[in-house]
């Protein structure tokens, strides 16, 4: 360990600590980044000619909250005991929005301040409300802007002075109106960027953390406008330049931010997963239903969302959570409320659903290839972990908790109209700071951000996390 820090001391220009600017990029996919976009991305491809970079594979499931949360701990899921935005917590069918207190293991930013340095975490999920250590700036999950969002509490007042009200997303991004997503999103990814810009070259904090929500806005509104593997892509259409717009903005505001770094300064890029066109809907809790597994007093008249449902949990053996992928939860005796499936029978209907679910065919006859993923798949699990999660069609359908639509197929989202789910791989483009110029690695995984991490900044202990140390 001594040798391996006296080569890295004497790596950075500066000698001694290093700074690392992490900038998160949600819901980036390697093609357009690297390939699609690349001309328009000029600071990005910069980094990465004198850098580490390539494909990053996310977590299971790909998902926003828990993905950021296992970058930043080197823990999946299961040891977090999170499993999507929402968790599910004893005594109740209901969820709640994910919090940061409910993540079971520290990131690597309140290891850094337990050692008397200064983090800066800026719009990270989960990061509502704000933790009191460092300097704080909640994420998409806020309220609202007249939430108190940061830490310390004064420093709200201020950025809202120099900013503006805080915009934490871009309100009903799932809709028909694009013009005007377009420019909410355009103005929150300014907004964000600079307030990180801001609080860089001000604070000086040792280590900066950012996340724009924006791309994944982006792609959920326009994927079908921009990507030409999309079955609805058109060349020609009245959006057809977004993308290159996008990502050039995206790429100046990187560049704005580089302006405040130094050459003692690792700098990471990095996407928690990636995208894929959405082709269509499977609707689990339909599925469900006719194959006797949920019981309903009623069905729906008009389409319903789970919470609404008027279940018979007397009949009740299993229930289905839409999202990106379906989270199937058992109704167990003894952990859910009304709960009716014995412990002793729990694993042969695991296996039973998890066999209906493998044998699903698209009306067109086509056999979709649904992953479907046990708790076993984690290290370890705490929380309530889904009983099965399906990925339909390795994520090129949404699962769709809702009923009411009389058929196991839709064309999209239940949710309003959608252009992409997301995918298995992100992207990591890391530079600067006397790290190695390994170009372009194929085995990247998000958890080695973590360890990465820990290892730049100096941090003991972190030989039992996931991942691997890219820095050396």
């Amino acid at each position: 360990m001594t040798h391996v820090k006296r080569k890295r001391d004497a790596e950075n220009p500066k000698g001694g600590m290093r700074r690392v600017v992490v900038i998160g990029l949600d819901c980036v996919p390697p093609r357009l980044a690297f390939d699609l976009f690349a001309r328009d991305m000029p600071h990005l491809h910069e980094l990465m000619a004198r850098g580490t970079w390539g494909p990053m594979h996310s977590t299971i499931p790909p998902i926003t909250v828990p993905a950021w949360a296992c970058m930043f701990s080197g823990r999946d899921p299961g040891e977090l005991g999170v499993y999507g935005f929402q968790t599910r917590k004893g005594g109740s069918y209901r969820a709640e929005l994910v919090r940061p207190s409910d993540l079971r293991a520290e990131r690597v930013w309140h290891e850094l301040a337990a050692v008397g340095r200064k983090p800066a975490v800026l719009f990270v999920p989960p990061s509502f409300p704000p933790e009191a250590f460092g300097i704080q700036v909640g994420c998409f999950l806020t309220p609202s802007s007249r939430s108190p969002h940061t830490y310390p509490p004064r420093l709200q007042a201020e950025l809202e002075q120099r900013f503006g009200p805080y915009r934490m997303d871009v309100e009903d991004f799932r809709s028909d109106d694009l013009d005007r997503i377009g420019a909410e999103l355009r103005e929150m990814t300014c907004q964000h960027f600079d307030i990180a810009s801001h609080i860089l070259a001000h604070e000086q904090p040792d280590l900066l953390v950012m996340v724009d929500i924006g791309p994944d806005r982006f792609h959920h509104a326009f994927y079908q406008h921009i990507e030409p593997r999309h079955p609805q892509y058109q060349e020609d259409g009245p959006y057809a330049r977004a993308g290159h717009d996008y990502y050039a903005l995206l790429d100046h505001k990187i560049g704005q931010l580089l302006a405040h770094t130094g050459d003692d300064t690792t700098v990471i890029v990095a996407s928690d997963h990636g995208a894929r066109p959405l082709l269509g809907g499977v609707c689990l809790n339909e599925w469900l239903i006719e194959h006797g597994y949920l019981r309903l007093r009623e069905y729906p008249k008009r389409v319903t969302p789970l919470s609404e449902l008027a279940i018979d949990w007397s009949r009740t053996r299993a229930f289905g959570e839409g999202g990106y992928c379906g989270r199937i939860q058992l109704n167990l005796a003894g952990r859910e409320p009304q709960g009716i499936v014995p412990e002793h029978a729990r694993e042969a209907l695991v296996v039973e659903l998890a066999q209906g679910l493998s044998e699903l065919d698209h009306p067109h006859g086509k056999r979709l290839r649904n992953l479907i993923v046990p708790p076993s798949a984690y290290r370890g699990t705490y929380g309530r972990p889904p009983d099965l999660q399906v990925f339909f069609d390795d994520l090129n359908y949404r699962a769709l908790g809702s009923v009411g639509h009389r058929c196991l197929f839709t064309a999209t989202n239940d949710r309003g109209p959608d252009g992409c789910n997301h995918d298995w791989h992100g992207i990591f483009v890391m530079a600067g700071g006397g790290v190695p110029a390994r170009g372009r690695v194929d085995d990247l995984q998000i958890y080695d951000v973590a360890k990465t991490l820990r290892s730049l900044l100096q941090l003991p202990g972190y030989e039992d996390l996931l991942g691997s140390d890219r820095s050396l």
